[in-house]
């Protein structure tokens, strides 16, 4: 995985080098807790440490960035059409 994008208050954050499973278990178990302070990368290029509050009623969103994307397949059809039909 390259990166995981995070969506809080509006605004547009990156983790990298974690694991989707491991973070979403993270900010479950933070949560469970009470209010949990997230820190995530902030700003393009230079990356700069920034510190989410998550708590209940606050929108968040949490989105695997795939290494690549899958493209079309040699025949032209879309991958994501799903597996190809034996027989």
């Amino acid at each position: 995985m390259k990166r995981i994008d995070i969506y809080y208050g509006g605004e547009h954050y990156s983790i990298g080098g974690r694991r989707f499973e491991d973070l979403r278990e993270e900010i479950e178990a933070g949560m469970t807790a009470g209010p949990y302070w997230l820190e995530v990368n902030d700003g393009e290029g230079q990356m700069r440490a920034a510190h989410l509050l998550l708590m209940p009623g606050v929108p968040l969103a949490i989105v695997p960035v795939p290494d690549e994307y899958p493209g079309p397949s040699s025949d032209g059809a879309s991958s994501e059409a799903g597996p190809p039909r034996v027989g």
